[in-house]
């Protein structure tokens, strides 16, 4: 059964990374046991590689939030708005490659975390020039949002059940789906009034804020099962990755909700 919308999480190898204390759980990473006596020589153990801990994963995500923050300062201090569509297709190749690829790379989710940066500084700023005010409401939505659902996971206000996985799996494919058919039908000059900014999209906005939210208690099991079952530490990358591409789409949801609020 999959237990996460997120794609990068989804893609996680499972199992084979339990129980890194024992050298014969350990084989599989480098160790060879003693040839013992008879006169063969012994092979030196090669130590396994280091499991990951939570500090990891809050190091390795702090450091690509910051370097997105920053080459999106960068964005909207030189206005280079017209990298925002350059940015989003280089974004999108380099998160196929990080997803498909099946293994955490530092250089590949750092050049993501740039790239959306850039993205997402770009957005930023055309809508800030036309709502003053707007990118630091967006900020502050989004950092309490992630806040508020970090809270709501450690405390155990909300278990992350297998029913409750199902509904929000289902519940981010079904927006997916009406986003989709909105943007087909608005390239034939139809509207849904999905996106127009009317009470019917001010709705649907509030009801795609709510599945990003619980996106993020699906995301942060995953990283507490990467933790659990000793996945080497180069895998905080890849929950680094994770936990952005959550993070984009609310901020980017939350921007556009708040658009819709100004004009009304």
């Amino acid at each position: 059964m999959r237990t996460t919308s997120n794609p990068a999480f989804r893609n996680l190898p499972t199992g084979g990374y339990a129980g890194f204390g024992s050298p014969q759980q350990a084989a599989g990473y480098g160790y060879q046991q003693p040839a013992g006596y008879g006169g063969y020589q012994e092979a030196p153990p090669v130590a396994a590689e280091r499991p990951i801990t939570i500090d990891d994963i809050v190091t390795k995500t702090a450091m690509t939030l910051g370097l997105a923050i920053v080459t999106g300062a960068l964005t909207v201090a030189f206005q280079l708005y017209a990298l925002a569509l350059p940015a989003l297709i280089v974004g999108l190749v380099v998160s196929m490659v990080i997803i498909f690829k099946r293994t955490p790379s530092a250089p590949l989710v750092l050049t993501y975390a740039a790239v959306e940066g850039v993205l997402l500084g770009a957005i930023t700023g055309l809508f800030e020039h036309l709502v003053p005010g707007i990118a630091l409401q967006a900020i502050a939505g989004t950092f309490g949002v992630f806040v508020a659902m970090l809270v709501v996971y450690k405390t155990g206000a909300v278990k992350v059940t297998p029913r409750l996985t199902k509904w929000i799996i289902g519940a981010t494919v079904g927006a997916a789906v009406l986003m989709l058919a909105n943007l087909l039908v608005g390239l034939f000059g139809a509207n849904l009034g999905l996106r127009d900014g009317s009470p019917m999209a001010i709705v649907f906005s509030l009801i795609v804020i709510g599945i990003a939210a619980f996106n993020f208690l699906l995301d942060f099991e995953q990283a507490n099962e990467m933790i659990r079952t000793g996945m080497p530490a180069k895998w905080a990358w890849w929950a680094a990755f994770g936990l952005m591409t959550t993070l984009v789409w609310l901020y980017l949801e939350i921007l556009r909700l708040l658009s819709y609020l100004q004009r009304n």
